[in-house]
């Protein structure tokens, strides 16, 4: 029997979906014969060490977000010397920051939304960086927290309140036109590709934790030649990133002017959610992977690089 230490919950944005994600995982680890410990992660490193003595034999990272999506965490369990599921510490922190990744993915060759990284100061005294409707979003968030679309006609940019609290630094991206993809990938294989059509808005925090108010159509229907591309990209940009276990990449498609379109990599996850709502799940069980088994390979693809 294996010990398996499910990270989840965190001091992140994003603590409320990891809980669900950690909840859901370490059910399923226990129906297959795990031996399961879930840890509820704050700020504390010492307390975290404390609850991983003796070390587990692998860590099932479910936190989401900063410190637990970012590096962070990553670092410790290296230190540590256990092994844990997802990207190791330098892929979890390029994937983060965006500015970063983008670099990555040009090198790569990977196409992106063109943007910049501001401060919040800058742009609130030289107007607007672009022509609208453009993008706002926080250098390192996930789960699309903080993210806005700046439309034409608004009066006021979403990071002027004094208590913005994703620090001074945004992206800006123009805006692309079209639909939202995304492609799961385990290791060196893409499952799937899913077209996201939120119910009015776009594809924010709400519609992508909130029952019923986004379709997930899958397989995705794009020209074939976008399809394939979207799946080969996913994967070329997991390598790039130096990811391993699973990921999710999210693209924009811009197909305003008929098909094919234009398809752009927005992002990569490192640690995509493992809830009901959640898209990797639908993928691995679109390719015949139940929950169970996607669940218990990661644990088995589990790595230190300490």
């Amino acid at each position: 029997m294996t010990r398996v230490a499910v990270l989840y919950g965190g001091a992140s944005a994003e603590r409320d979906v990891s809980l669900k994600s950690g909840k859901a995982c370490a059910a399923a680890l226990y129906e297959r014969g795990f031996d399961v410990q879930l840890i509820d992660v704050g700020r504390d490193v010492g307390e975290l060490v404390k609850e991983l003595t003796p070390p587990p034999d692998v860590v099932f990272n479910a936190l989401h977000g900063r410190f637990g999506e970012d590096g962070t965490v990553q670092g410790v369990l290296d230190l540590m010397g256990i092994k844990y599921t997802h990207s190791g510490l330098l892929a979890s922190a390029l994937a983060m920051d965006k500015a970063m990744a983008k670099k990555v993915f040009a090198q790569a060759g990977i196409r992106t939304v063109e943007g910049m990284v501001m401060t919040r100061e800058a742009i609130l005294a030289t107007g607007d960086p672009m022509p609208r409707p453009y993008v706002v979003k926080p250098v390192a968030e996930g789960s699309s927290v903080g993210v806005c679309i700046v439309e034409e006609g608004a009066n006021t940019l979403p990071f002027a309140e004094e208590d913005w609290p994703f620090g001074d630094e945004v992206m800006v991206e123009r805006f692309v036109p079209g639909r939202e993809l995304t492609v799961a990938v385990m290791e060196d294989r893409a499952l799937a590709v899913t077209e996201i059509a939120p119910k009015g808005g776009f594809y924010d925090y709400k519609h992508k934790y909130t029952g019923g108010v986004t379709d997930h159509i899958i397989p995705a229907r794009v020209d074939p030649q976008i399809y394939d591309e979207a799946m080969r990209l996913s994967v070329k940009a997991h390598r790039a990133l130096g990811c391993r276990g699973v990921s999710r990449a999210d693209f924009r498609y811009d197909d305003t002017g008929g098909e094919p379109g234009v398809l752009y990599l927005l992002e990569v996850n490192t640690q995509p959610g493992m809830t009901d709502l959640s898209l990797v799940p639908e993928q691995a069980n679109h390719a015949g992977i139940d929950f169970g088994e996607l669940v218990e390979w990661m644990v088995q693809e589990a790595a230190c690089n300490g």
